[in-house]
């Protein structure tokens, strides 16, 4: 979009966009609109528009496209459009009145506040806005001082290391300015400018405490306690007021012994236990909620005195108890704001591995375990099992994930011991019951497996149960046998009971799925134990269906009885084996002979995947032990029952990627199965991968491929096939990712593809240097290393770094010269577009997570030849731009020199991602 469209025209989209009712004339109107957007006129669309005010749907899209062309497109605008921009949006801003929509403001103050950080020309912004705004428009002057510094340290501006350095420099130097500003206006009684007051002045607490330290003895830090000492102020400025004082703990949490904010802090925090009191007398949630979080912000302020200096000074122990009270709110959603308060507490006291800390903190620990287990009581009146689902769910998963976190602190037989109480209690009710199993299931896989005290009356008191008693707590229970498979291991004695009550369950309906993960928990571990009763087992996995159990839960019996079948006698394993997988494959058979063109409900025995999912976990988890020269036990069963009906789904759904993936999936695990004594099925596997390949490039093909490449590529007879296989494959994957934009549309072909080439370069190393494609790929990897896709870069990365690898590292082979050399000659064509791409994704293509697999490669090609990286890298630095379309410094001479010698001295891959991420900073 060349020329402006008229105002009228755009208007009319808008309401398209906003009111037709009509879904094809809105998709028509967004798409427009976003072309409009992303065209350098919508700079003076959108100013128009908010010039012209014509109704809220405008003005909303007009100034959150001036926010987006300021965020991403601001070198758009030459250097002398700079000025008259931020005058335009001024002038906006001071049209702000009380009746502007709060949504348009917070665009609009975003919009010059972005400004303000991407336009270096601009020195003085917050004085600037002060002296315009200060006494005339209070309302959008505290907005834009409320998001300039929460934009400092956004990472969507890409300011860069230098620039946002200087500005939060620039910001802690005004602090006084605007904490005085604030502080000027604690007078006022307008509620909503209150909450903006506060809402700014939480936003300032960004900076370093030694330019704050005015607040300490201000009007402004006494107005925020009185705020909160009113229990019945309203919603938003407690909350505000709340958010402000959190604020500031975080911020003094480093230098609380000497700080007289932390001091102010402290003294007003303690102020507040009477007002949550009577916060909790009038039921008032949100206001309790809002008093957890102040005392939990305090904990964590203080945790490290705490553990270190308990009962003394700021570790003073009253913080502990306040924190308590809010645990024992009757409301879960109270207590579950304190949760991190706790795990920093036991990540602070692991880290001391004191008996003597544990002993001084365990009581508060038993008080909170107490108070959690009556959290997650279930109601009375519930009918069924827990739900996993609902928001108690959740809740209740938190806790598990607490208790496991503070255990060591009491004691898992102790945290059993305290929960048995409950069950022996006379006057128990089955939701305190159940509530006292799922503590214990929290816990039970940190019990010692030879406890023979508290442990084995629990597990009889379990397996005693009457079917009589609330399925919620049977439920409970399961759980609890599930987490104790290792102490089952080592009392075989209740193995057989453990079972039985298992085999119950599996029979009820509500119980079947919970059994189910149990049975498989309990085969994992006893595994050995567990043949005795593998009859029994075949029986259960042949009558999966009849049980009311997920498919995930069927997945994991097959599991189960595919690991206690691998501890079977060699001789034996195959006709269970056989068994086993029959009952799958009789059904996929016939799912395959009775398809018709239409596509199968997920889920349904018509669906293929239901018997491709569980005839891949019993390949995944039969491991026999089998010595050398040994025929592997699974070897008939996989080319004379499996292959057949595996060729004939391919063959049926070659055109529906889902079940072509789960196939491709089943296969993999039969191969890493039965390994290469399978070589057999290597012909006709690969030529029907490369048949279906050409006309439909589902990628799991290739991902295949390269699980074979691995079990075969140590047999030389194979080598042939599988450089055949890679010569076939490449025609149909290279055009699809060579294409426009071909690499971001297919990241998952680029995964699989280049996870195959790495397994042909480590296990068929100079045949593949040799291959007529090998150039190809390795020119589409050196493309596809600035590629964003998180796996697909780490496997274009390994592909590139083992590739260099094989050419300088010596091994038992003997064709290192000709490797070397090849290496060598690929790094000569290769290398400048491989070094400037590296410096390309490390600065503006990839997530900073991703830069360890770039160093790795840089790495690499150090080690491959330091002098030539030295060069091109060289070149590759002084073709970087240096300064930002705002007139931004982003890295000087100085730092590009450092860099260059820091990262070409490197003799690490740590040496060299470091020197990376701090490059990288600088345009970030």
């Amino acid at each position: 979009m060349e020329t402006p469209p008229s105002i009228e025209l755009v208007t009319q989209a808008i309401q398209t966009l906003y009111n037709d009712p009509n879904p094809t004339s809105k998709e028509h109107a967004s798409k427009w609109l976003q072309e409009l957007q992303q065209s350098i006129v919508a700079w003076k669309v959108a100013d128009q528009l908010l010039h012209d005010k014509r109704d809220l749907e405008s003005c909303y899209f007009a100034a959150q496209t001036m926010r987006t062309k300021i965020q991403y497109s601001f070198h758009e605008l030459p250097p002398e459009a700079h000025a008259s921009l931020k005058d335009s949006l001024l002038e906006h801003m001071a049209c702000i009145t009380q009746a502007t929509n709060q949504i348009i403001v917070t665009q609009l103050c975003l919009s010059v506040a972005d400004l303000a950080l991407l336009m270096s020309s601009w020195l003085t912004p917050v004085e600037d806005l002060v002296a315009r705004f200060g006494e005339s428009h209070p309302v959008p002057l505290l907005e834009v001082l409320t998001v300039l510094p929460e934009e400092v340290s956004s990472r969507h501006l890409r300011l860069g290391a230098n620039r946002r350095d200087q500005v939060a420099a620039y910001c802690t130097a005004t602090c006084p300015l605007v904490l005085n500003l604030l502080n000027g206006s604690v007078g006022t009684t307008e509620p909503a400018l209150q909450t903006k007051l506060l809402r700014c002045l939480s936003s300032w607490f960004t900076f370093p405490a030694d330019a704050l330290i005015q607040v300490a003895d201000s009007d402004l830090l006494k107005f925020t306690f009185q705020v909160l000492h009113n229990h019945r102020a309203s919603d938003a400025l407690h909350e505000v007021a709340t958010d402000c004082v959190c604020s500031a703990l975080f911020l003094i949490e480093e230098d609380l012994k000497y700080h007289p904010l932390a001091k102010a802090l402290f003294a007003g925090v303690f102020t507040l236990a009477d007002p949550y009191q009577m916060a909790v007398a009038e039921e008032l949630v949100d206001k309790c909620r809002n008093y957890s979080r102040v005392f939990t912000e305090l904990g964590e302020a203080v945790v490290t005195v705490l553990v270190n200096n308990p009962g003394q000074g700021l570790g003073s122990m009253q913080v502990l108890d306040m924190i308590l009270v809010c645990v024992g709110h009757h409301d879960y959603e109270v207590a579950e704001v304190t949760f991190h308060f706790w795990y920093r507490l036991s990540e602070e006291l692991y880290q001391m591995k004191s008996s003597n800390h544990y002993s001084r903190f365990k009581p508060y620990f038993e008080m909170l375990l107490l108070a959690l287990c009556r959290h997650c009581q279930m109601e009375s009146d519930h009918d069924g099992t827990p739900d996993d689902q609902d928001e108690f769910s959740d809740f209740r998963s938190r806790v598990t994930d607490l208790v496991r976190d503070f255990v060591f602190v009491c004691g898992s037989l102790d945290v059993f011991h305290q929960m048995f109480l409950f069950l022996q209690d006379p006057a128990a009710t089955w939701e305190s019951s159940e509530a006292a199993l799922f503590i214990m299931a929290t816990v039970a896989k940190n019990i010692l497996p030879r406890q023979d005290s508290v442990v084995p009356e629990v597990v009889q008191a379990v397996l005693a149960l009457p079917d009589s008693v609330h399925v919620a707590l049977r439920f409970t229970a399961i759980n609890l046998l599930n987490g104790l498979s290792e102490w089952i291991f080592e009392h075989s004695t209740v193995l057989e009971p453990v079972l039985n009550f298992l085999l119950a369950g599996l029979r009820v309906d509500k119980l079947a799925t919970v059994s189910a993960r149990a049975l498989k928990s309990i085969c994992g571990q006893c595994d050995r134990q567990m043949t005795g009763h593998l009859t029994g087992l075949v029986q259960i996995v042949q009558s999966l269906d009849t049980f009311s159990i997920t498919a995930e839960a069927a997945v994991g019996i097959l599991e189960g009885t595919a690991k206690v079948v691998a501890n079977m006698p060699t001789e034996a394993i195959p006709e269970m084996f056989g068994k086993i997988c029959q009952s799958q494959l009789v059904p996929l058979r016939q799912t395959v002979d009775q398809a018709g063109d239409a596509r199968p409900a997920k889920g349904s025995r018509a669906d293929p995947v239901l018997w491709l999912d569980r005839l891949a976990a019993v390949f995944r988890h039969t491991h026999p032990e089998i010595s050398n020269g040994q025929v592997h036990p699974c070897k008939v069963v996989f080319e004379e029952q499996v292959w057949p009906v595996l060729s004939g789904v391919m063959r049926r759904y070659q055109r529906d990627g889902r079940v072509m993936e789960r196939c491709c999936r089943c296969l993999r695990f039969a191969v890493r199965c039965v390994g290469s004594q399978s070589a057999a099925l290597l012909q006709p596997m690969t030529a029907q991968m490369v048949e279906i390949y050409a006309s439909t490039q589902h990628s799991c093909l290739i991902y295949l491929a390269s699980v074979i490449v691995d079990e075969y590529a140590a047999q030389p007879a194979c080598v042939p096939p599988l450089l055949a296989t890679l010569h076939a494959l490449l025609p149909a994957a290279l055009p699809l990712l060579s294409g426009t934009d071909g690499l971001r549309q297919h990241p998952e072909t680029v995964d699989d593809l280049f996870r195959l080439c790495t397994r042909l370069v480590q296990r068929v190393t100079l045949p593949y240097l040799q291959h007529p494609h090998a150039a190809d790929v390795t020119r589409l990897a050196v493309s596809a290393v600035t590629l964003d896709h998180r796996d697909a870069n780490a496997s274009v990365t390994k592909y590139l770094a083992e590739l260099l690898r094989c050419g300088r590292k010596h091994d038992e082979r003997d064709d290192f010269e000709q490797r070397r050399e090849l290496v060598a000659a690929a790094f000569v064509e290769f290398g400048a577009a491989l070094i400037s791409n590296l410096i390309q994704a490390t600065l503006f293509c990839v997530a900073s997570f991703m830069i360890p697999d770039i160093g790795e490669v840089f790495m690499e090609a150090l080690l491959t030849d330091r002098p030539a990286v030295c060069r091109l890298l060289e070149q590759t630095l002084k073709s970087l731009p240096t300064e930002s379309a705002g007139g931004i410094v982003t890295a000087t001479h100085k730092q590009l020199v450092e860099f260059h010698k820091s990262v070409t001295s490197a003799e690490t891959t740590q040496e060299a991602v470091q020197a990376l991420r701090e490059f990288s900073r600088l345009y970030r």
